[in-house]
């Protein structure tokens, strides 16, 4: 006779961490996966145009680095990264206008891991971070992951108010003022020089951290470029810079990097040997590659040129796709486009509606640090041509009149 076991009782595992409990995930990931069907006309991802890509360029520079020294190529690498590509990444800084070292670069996988590096390496739970108001959502999920106190500084069309920020850099106490100052996500916005310049006073006088994220400053369409806010006098000594290829060459290859003062930049590093050890050595030798052989600032001049009709056709089709009464920004490069229903709309709650119309934006809630503005919401022009811009806005306007015939108001709003 066989006696059964008792059956083990099975205790439960500890929890995830509070922050991973607590932070959620990207609403634009989100929204892509739902709709990433071919069909849909997609005005949510921040995507640039894949058929823009030097391909060609980008696979000679793999070629190239794999057939004359695989064995580098293919290797570890130091945590600060390749010293070919830094010093061609510091050559292109002071080409405009910022003096830069190799040894003032650390290179990342991606903007977005510098801005993981830097809360690592600046903030303590309960410290206070100060964001545009709306803020890039990436952004908000890295300083949110380190425990940081998020806190929106008012602006305007022109970006961030200096005095405002001077009063909450008084009152608050931040460790950090995270900007992305030239065609801004989500708005698009720029900030004029004159207030570039009150920034870094305010940083000087005040004793503040900037973060000035600049992955767009280089799509350019019209008017001249604004000087960053590292170059403004007082700025020099608590100023990070970041930037990325991954606007401007191809997001695949993950590469950005960031600038920033001696004692801050090694505190990243440490940061990144925990992380990831280092950024893929080939890719930062392929991208090297293709600065020497290449000309970028020619691809980009192309890639703007076409991201300038996109935009202009996205510019042409608002007034009959959107609501009477709405307004939207002209943005005068970089990637997206913002736009504000008139009041009392939820563009959260009209989103399944649009969706169902095959086509789809990003709700302006989730940008928001503080109480979000509703009736907001942001279109990427770049990732389709004019004609498919012109459906999609078609669709966009035939999923907002279903939605507001059927009583999507404020009253019934989601979230």
């Amino acid at each position: 006779m066989t006696v059964a076991e008792p059956a083990l009782s099975s205790a439960p595992v500890p929890p995830l961490a509070a922050r991973a409990r607590v932070i959620g995930g990207s609403p634009v990931r989100d929204i892509l996966a739902v709709t990433a069907r071919p069909e849909v006309v997609n005005f949510a991802g921040g995507l640039p145009a894949p058929e823009l890509f030097d391909a060609e360029g980008i696979a000679a520079a793999y070629q190239a680095v794999l057939a004359e020294q695989p064995g580098r190529a293919l290797q570890y690498s130091t945590t600060e990264g390749e010293p070919v590509l830094r010093e061609a990444l510091a050559a292109r800084t002071r080409a405009r206008g910022l003096p830069t070292a190799a040894d003032d670069i650390l290179v990342t996988t991606g903007s977005q891991q510098a801005l993981s590096l830097l809360a690592t390496a600046l903030l303590e739970p309960g410290d206070t971070v100060l964001v545009e108001e709306p803020c890039y959502l990436a952004a908000l999920q890295a300083f949110g992951f380190a425990g940081a106190r998020i806190v929106a500084v008012p602006g305007d069309a022109d970006g961030v108010d200096p005095r405002a920020l001077e009063e909450l850099v008084v009152r608050e106490r931040p460790k950090l003022f995270y900007t992305v100052p030239t065609f801004q996500n989500p708005t698009g916005r720029t900030l004029p020089a004159a207030r570039r310049a009150a920034v870094a006073d305010v940083a000087a006088r005040r004793g503040v951290w900037i973060v000035e994220d600049d992955p767009y400053g280089e799509l350019r369409f019209e008017g001249e470029r604004m000087p960053w806010i590292a170059s403004f006098p007082g700025a020099a000594d608590r100023t990070v810079l970041l930037g990325s290829f991954s606007k401007v060459m191809a997001p695949g290859l993950r590469l950005g990097w960031l600038r920033a003062p001696e004692g801050l930049r090694r505190a990243c590093a440490v940061a990144k040997q925990a992380a990831d050890l280092h950024t893929p050595t080939v890719n930062q030798l392929a991208a090297a590659r293709y600065l020497a052989d290449r000309d970028l600032d020619a691809h980009v001049a192309r890639v703007a040129a076409a991201y300038r009709e996109r935009r202009d056709a996205m510019l042409a089709g608002l007034p009959d796709a959107l609501p009477e009464g709405s307004v939207w920004e002209r943005p005068a490069g970089g990637m997206f486009l913002w736009a504000a229903l008139p009041a009392g709309y939820d563009t959260t709650a009209l989103l399944p509606r649009v969706v169902g119309h095959d086509v789809a934006y990003v709700p302006g809630a989730p940008f928001y640090a503080g109480t979000p503005d509703r009736s907001t919401l942001r279109l990427c022009f770049v990732t389709q041509t004019p004609r498919e811009i012109g459906e999609g806005l078609r669709r966009l306007g035939e999923g907002l009149r279903e939605g507001l015939r059927e009583g999507l108001r404020e009253g019934l709003r989601e979230g």
